[in-house]
């Protein structure tokens, strides 16, 4: 099997050192790209070709929250982990609706970066205790300043239960098993969902599944 390509981008050259030691211990990882900002990493992704990219926000120039945006745009089989000291919910929620597949705080031990690369990598998403709790709070919230919102926004019943399945962390491959249909029409009805939604990956079909009380 080969290893899991990652990239990271932080202007603290001593974080990413220190990033990349702790992960070193994990042979299925394989770092082939730093960068000290966004058009740093931009610049390099073509030759790199990185399965992940742990991405800082603030940085000089071009900062992780607009490059995040980017990748997923110009390169959308990447994944990007925010990595950052920022736990306001207001970066969570901005940056899962816009590209991001996970989002990490900077206190993360390795074994969590690392759960989360492999995470990423086979289902497209990874969602941990503290993006899930502004996940459920935003969902509370929303449910309660617009009660009627869930008539105004029509799915069927498999379509629901797609998306119940990816909200429990199902693969693909998982969710055509357990619905007896093809992996082919699974991503269909993603895709159909997520343009629909106007949302970019798995990771936003479930955050705006929940914020919206769209299944049960």
């Amino acid at each position: 099997m080969n290893p899991i390509k990652v990239a990271i981008a932080d202007d603290h050259q001593i974080f990413r050192k220190g990033v990349i030691l702790s992960l070193r211990t994990y042979p299925n990882l394989k770092f082939v790209q730093e960068a000290e900002n966004g058009e740093q990493l931009l610049a390099g992704l073509e030759e790199s070709q990185p399965d992940v990219i742990l991405m800082d926000l603030r940085m000089p120039g071009k900062d992780g929250i607009e490059t995040t945006k980017i990748v997923s745009k110009r390169f959308p089989n990447i994944h990007v982990l925010v990595l950052t000291m920022y736990e306001d919910e207001r970066f969570v929620t901005h940056l899962m609706e816009n590209g991001a597949n996970g989002y990490l705080l900077k206190s993360s031990d390795p074994a969590e970066i690392k759960k989360a690369i492999l995470e990423v990598t086979s289902k497209g998403y990874y969602l941990n205790n503290f993006v899930n709790r502004i996940l459920l709070k935003k969902s509370h919230a929303k449910v309660k300043a617009i009660p009627s919102l869930n008539s105004e926004i029509q799915i069927n019943e498999k379509e629901k239960q797609v998306i119940r399945l990816l909200c429990m962390e199902y693969t693909a491959q998982e969710i055509a098993k357990e619905m007896d249909i093809s992996p082919r029409t699974v991503e269909a009805i993603k895709d159909r969902l997520m343009e629909r939604f106007g949302v970019k990956n798995s990771v936003g079909l479930v955050f705006y599944a929940m914020k919206n009380s769209l299944i049960d």
